[in-house]
């Protein structure tokens, strides 16, 4: 029966497009599915905040068209009590209660010095009825939603881009311009900052929490995923490379261990997080090739003993060690430390991979539009993506997660 499951799948899984919403006159800045219901909430820098209803004809009309006085930036919609809460890029956050229905939508309250700029990013917390938003005035602040009143703010030296929190034990992840991550404890009228995650080479994009392996994904301008292992005593972090552009979205899907990953390019990864990965080695410094000795170019001295031109310095992805360009002239995948597409390797590094060890452990798909959010039901199978070019997909992804057939992963 395993063989014939196997033939009965489609030979090339991928998501299938099934619908196109478009309308909005501006970029689409934050899109989510309605859980149970066949209905999309967007918000747009064009000032709206709409929700689709699918009709009988397949097409998704707006059952509310709302307009605010600033464009919105993100937002954060609670479906068992129906609030949402929008983002603007005047710095202020507004909630609304929609109606059981979704055909209406009533003004709660506006909290107008959440931030002094734009707002990126947004978290609401029944636990503690808190709202938790980060900002471009380079601050994360949380209100009280009964009160509206402001209970603290915390400045970071460049802007917050991003931000995931932990309802549980109310911890805070923020990532920002400089590729920092900070990790904060917020208390109702204070905080302590617990520690700050150094690792991206450009601005942070995403971020996404996993409460229940505790487990940090980080994706940033630099193309890269960051994992880190919070839970784990000994503070693992793997790299994920395969995007050719800024990672902007992340979702860990827990039951199947794939991460869901987007760029700004359109590229949507699945990435197979159930098997033994291997942590990518720090770059080692070196005056000369750790292979050949030649010496690089800034070390003036041993260029003058040896009387040679010196040489660039580069570095073997597998083993970390400095090389010159003759020692590492080879390119090879190496997925099981995070390497989906071929990076340089020193020579010695390149004959002891196997062809098995190229086996990849993700999938790459096209979304063909710039993705900046995506939001995923994974108890349907449903993706929805938006993004500048002012269109929102929505995506059948039961060919590549959950179905461990199809990727070759094997079933759990």
């Amino acid at each position: 029966t395993m063989a014939a499951e196997i033939h009965s799948r489609p030979q090339t899984a991928r998501p299938v497009l099934l619908n196109k919403i478009e309308g909005h006159s501006d970029a689409v800045t934050g899109a989510v599915l309605i859980p149970k219901e066949d209905g999309v909430i967007t918000v747009s820098e064009d000032r709206t905040i709409r929700v689709w209803l699918k009709r009988d004809s397949g097409q998704y009309w707006p059952s509310i068209y709302h307009t605010v006085s600033s464009p919105c930036s993100c937002m954060s919609y609670h479906h068992d009590s129906r609030r949402i809460f929008i983002g603007q890029d005047n710095g202020a956050v507004v909630e609304f209660l929609i109606s059981e229905d979704f055909n209406k939508m009533n003004h709660v309250k506006t909290y107008p010095v959440a931030h002094q700029n734009r707002v990126s990013d947004m978290v609401f917390s029944l636990e503690t009825e808190w709202v938790v938003s980060t900002g471009h005035d380079k601050s994360m602040s949380w209100m009280c939603t009964q009160s509206g009143s402001m209970l603290g703010r915390h400045c970071f030296n460049a802007w917050a881009s991003c931000l995931q929190y932990d309802h549980e034990t109310q911890h805070a992840f923020v990532g920002d311009y400089s590729g920092q991550i900070t990790l904060l404890k917020l208390e109702k009228q204070t905080y302590s900052t617990i520690t700050t995650l150094k690792g991206h080479e450009g601005s942070v994009g995403a971020l996404w929490w996993d409460p229940v392996q505790r487990l940090l994904f980080s994706g940033a301008s630099d193309h890269s995923i960051i994992m880190w292992d919070i839970g784990g005593r000994k503070g693992r972090t793997l790299l994920l490379q395969g995007h050719h552009e800024r990672v902007q979205a992340l979702r860990y899907l827990q039951l199947t261990r794939q991460l869901l990953s987007c760029s700004a390019d359109g590229g949507i990864a699945v990435w197979n997080m159930d098997t033994q990965r291997e942590e990518a080695p720090q770059w080692l410094d070196s005056d000369s090739c750790q292979k050949c000795e030649q010496p690089f170019f800034w070390n003036i001295k041993q260029m003058w003993d040896s009387k040679t031109l010196g040489l660039r310095q580069h570095h073997c992805r597998k083993c970390g060690k400095a090389v010159c360009g003759k020692c590492s002239s080879k390119r090879s995948t190496y997925p099981i430390m995070g390497f989906e597409f071929p990076v340089r390797m020193c020579d010695a590094c390149f004959e002891t991979i196997k062809e098995e060890d190229r086996t990849a452990l993700a999938t790459f798909h096209e979304g063909k539009h710039n993705i900046s959010r995506m939001d995923m039901d994974p108890s349907r199978g449903l993706m929805v993506t938006c993004g500048s070019d002012r269109i929102v997909k929505i995506w059948d992804m039961t060919q590549v997660v959950g179905c461990s057939l199809a990727t070759g992963f094997s079933s759990r």
